[in-house]
């Protein structure tokens, strides 16, 4: 094995962050995200170099596994070439022993708030502590995108929309967010989430820029490069990414901007919630087009679904159905919205088709 020693933590993200920053899209089928985490997962503590040369062949083992659904990926087939390097790099055998990886040990119990906020860097790293004294409390506001696809935008109006395809919901000096929806069912106007990339900008002396990538059955716990904080800078803690229930739920903590986002995966389709400074969400690169960024201004107006042409276009539905089957068609329900004192309408049910999942919208 030569005398080196074993590789750090960073210098195997490197590699891996090149692979999935290029190539973040990969296909619901491609299992290579999953491949990725479980090799960071067994080489995130220190180890000899024979240890890692067997979490390199057991990558190596996951990455030929999914041969079959990957074939054609350039993420797949850049992972393949890693792992070749990798092994040149650290005189690592092909043939030999490989294992599972390690169940990670339960996380400590976080210390108290107090102490954990003076350990994770200066003053510009908390938003809160930021700001002039005397000043009033920052107004916090929220944007959520749920279901077929519902969204809230930082106004608090509620809209239901169209949004097949990449749409941008944020976009500010700090961060961008945008999702790719899905027809639910060929045909429908129904979409649902099935990816998400969020992307947070370098700031100051805080953090480093960091990409998050979630989709359909895979919602890491982590970054694209495998780190669960914004690097290596004085104020990296302000950036976490907090795995409340495995697969399911993942809360995104930017202390730095006083911004908290929260992604759950329910049914097969991904929700979004943000919980952000109005100072944070006006913040707008200078030139930037902000019409398209639905958070703010919500779904344009070729996107939004007429409410009375839909129940008309339902009821048409559901009397073919009936005629057809002597059943009433399921493909499309609706109920009306419940009046809110603010923004007119709350969704009390899926406003589509069952296969709808969320019946509220998501909450931080």
């Amino acid at each position: 094995m030569g005398k080196r020693g074993r590789p750090s933590a960073l210098d195997v993200c490197r590699v891996l962050a090149v692979f999935l920053s290029l190539f973040p899209a990969v296909s619901l089928q491609c299992k290579i995200l999953k491949c990725n985490s479980e090799f960071w997962a067994s080489t995130s503590n220190s180890g000899p170099e024979e240890e890692f040369c067997t979490a390199l062949r057991a990558y190596n083992s996951c990455v030929r596994r999914t041969a079959r659904t990957c074939r054609g990926d350039l993420a797949y087939h850049s992972a393949q070439h890693g792992i070749e390097d990798l092994m040149s790099q650290h005189n690592c055998s092909k043939e030999g022993p490989t294992y599972q990886p390690r169940t990670p040990l339960p996380p400590p119990p976080p210390p108290p708030p107090d102490s954990q906020e003076r350990s994770d860097g200066p003053e510009v790293c908390h938003y809160e502590r930021s700001l002039p004294r005397n000043t009033a409390p920052p107004n916090y506001t929220h944007c959520g995108f749920f279901g077929d696809p519902h969204l809230r935008t930082f106004g608090d109006d509620f809209q239901t929309c169209k949004v097949e395809g990449a749409w941008p919901l944020i976009h500010n000096k700090y961060l961008s967010v945008q999702v790719t929806n899905t027809p639910v069912v060929p045909g429908s106007l129904a979409t649902a989430t099935s990816k998400l990339t969020i992307i947070f900008k370098n700031f100051q002396e805080c953090v480093d820029q960091k990409m998050y990538h979630a989709e359909t059955d895979e919602l890491p716990a982590a970054f694209a490069d495998g780190s669960k904080n914004g690097g290596d800078r004085h104020g990296a803690n302000t950036l976490r990414v907090v795995e409340k229930v495995p697969g399911q739920h993942v809360e995104i903590q930017a202390r730095y901007i006083g911004t908290t986002i929260v992604v759950r995966q329910v049914g097969r389709y991904l929700t979004f919630a943000v919980r952000m400074p109005e100072e944070v969400v006006n913040s707008v690169e200078e030139g930037d087009n902000q019409d398209l960024y639905l958070c703010l201004h919500g779904c344009p107006a070729n996107q939004l679904i007429d409410f009375r042409n839909f129940r008309a276009r339902a009821a048409e539905a559901q009397t073919a159905g009936r005629t057809r089957s002597g059943t009433g068609a399921q493909e499309f329900t609706y109920q009306s919205p419940r009046p809110s004192a603010k923004s007119g309408s709350r969704w009390r049910t899926c406003t589509f088709i069952p296969a709808c999942l969320i019946s509220s919208p998501p909450e931080i």
